[in-house]
């Protein structure tokens, strides 16, 4: 009972970086905390408040201003990550000084990496820290041996080797380290994360041991390390958490009602769903491409094609596949992941897509456009064996033959069959890491050991 109450009065804040990518993860690991026993405060900028819901009744969120006006439009991503740091290090210190009155102050603030400055004011007002890393840990070494200088940028060499990796070539790389002039600001976020990363109390990562368990052992040698993915809503894997059935987070409002009844008048396994995010954006020529290789792979299709790039359809593109498509402007992804009509996943192999489909067995075909990508689609390919990847032409863009070849190669092939054994075998090991017992819930309760202790 002394346990419990020490519990309880255990108050740790989460900071996220505001993207979609980054919030997701950091909003499940709060609802695992908050399942644990502790009290946890999700630390929300202005920025993103409005979009965001209480994830559950157990995690309290509070607002703090990041900084920015409201509509402000700022020059260059230099500016708005050097006034992003500023603003939110002010605002953190008064949240911080005005909890330090409460019953139960905060003992611990868990960080997303890409904000390393957050460890020194949480340090410097006798807080813990906890660095939480949003991507793989196999793109969190290459990013850890560049900034270590191991590694040389821009890399020109066909192929790289680093401790307990497959044999990368350039085209898996991170797109940040071949072509380092294309975004130098962005670079620079992905390098700080190991700029003091060994003064924070612990180092969590978003995946689970088996899924990378060669650099997950390298990487234990070196540092304390805790896996504690996926951060997946337990519905869909352990189903511990009470009401934990989706994120609590949307950039764009889902058309819910649409994807589900459409998917529901289609037989198992016979859709392809097609997503690559948020963020990514196809050029004309591209999109082009890929209707019109959805259209021959003669499945059915569901495609989230935001507002703003709708107008790169083809004029005649959804009339013309009425009987086999839906587009939407957006969709909730891990319902239509779950459901069982959907057989084949197209995705840009962003982490959070890629454990997404991972934890619930989905088939890939993956289409990396940029930073972590193409380092997950080599992991997606050669070490899980769970997709396949598209080819790029000689002026970057991939064909329709070539979409239409992937997707027949998943939902029909004999390769197809081999890849969903060994998605259905992931999906099993993701769930058992998070379940009682498993190697993601263990450090999840080592960490709630070592904060109640504190």
């Amino acid at each position: 009972m002394e346990g419990k109450k020490k519990t309880n009065e255990t108050h740790i804040l989460v900071i996220p970086f505001p993207i979609q990518g980054h919030i997701n993860p950091m909003v499940q690991f709060a609802k695992r905390l908050a399942s644990k026993g502790l009290r946890v405060t999700l630390i929300a900028t202005t920025s993103i408040s409005k979009t965001m819901q209480a994830p559950t009744s157990s995690v309290k969120i509070e607002t703090i201003s990041d900084g920015f006006e409201e509509g402000e439009k700022i020059e260059s991503t230099d500016i708005y990550l050097e006034r992003f740091r500023v603003g939110v290090s002010q605002s953190l210190v008064d949240l911080i000084e005005k909890q330090k009155g409460y019953a139960h102050p905060p003992k611990v603030l868990v960080y997303d990496a890409f904000m390393p400055w957050a460890l020194d004011v949480a340090q410097r007002q006798g807080l813990h820290g906890a660095a939480f890393f949003t991507q793989s840990c196999a793109v969190c070494a290459v990013y850890y041996h560049v900034h270590q200088g191991a590694l040389k940028i821009p890399i020109q060499d066909p192929t790289t080797s680093l401790p307990s990796m497959p044999l990368l070539g350039i085209d898996d790389m991170p797109s940040f380290v071949c072509d380092t002039a294309s975004y130098p600001s962005l670079l620079n976020l992905v390098l700080i994360q190991f700029s003091n990363f060994q003064k924070a109390n612990w180092l969590l990562f978003n995946t689970f041991d088996k899924l990378e368990e060669e650099v997950v052992k390298w990487m234990a040698s070196q540092w304390p390390i805790k896996t504690i993915g996926p951060t997946v809503p337990s519905m869909y894997l352990d189903k511990r958490v009470d009401d934990d059935k989706d994120y609590g987070f949307n950039l764009f409002k889902p058309n819910v009602d649409a994807c589900m009844e459409w998917l529901g008048t289609k037989e198992i396994g016979s859709v392809v769903y097609v997503s690559f995010g948020s963020m990514a954006s196809l050029g004309d020529e591209q999109m082009e491409e890929l209707a019109w290789g959805l259209k021959r792979s003669n499945s059915h299709f569901l495609w989230v094609v935001r507002e703003s790039e709708g107008i790169k359809l083809p004029n005649n593109f959804t009339d013309e596949t009425l009987d086999k498509g839906l587009v939407v402007t957006w969709c909730p992804q891990l319902d239509v992941l779950a459901h069982k009509a959907v057989g084949c996943f197209m995705t840009h192999s962003g982490w959070n897509s890629t454990l997404e489909a991972l934890s619930l067995g989905v088939p890939m075909v993956v289409m990396p456009q940029w930073t972590d990508q193409k380092t997950n689609a080599k992991f997606v390919i050669d070490v899980w064996q769970v997709g396949v990847r598209v080819k790029v032409d000689e002026k970057g863009i991939v064909r329709k033959e070539e979409i239409e070849l992937c997707i027949r190669e998943v939902m029909e092939g004999e390769r197809g069959t081999e890849i969903k054994k060994n998605a259905a075998r992931w999906k099993e090991l993701a769930r058992e890491a998070v379940d009682e017992g498993g190697s993601s819930d263990k450090n999840i309760e080592e960490f709630v050991a070592n904060l109640v202790g504190t």
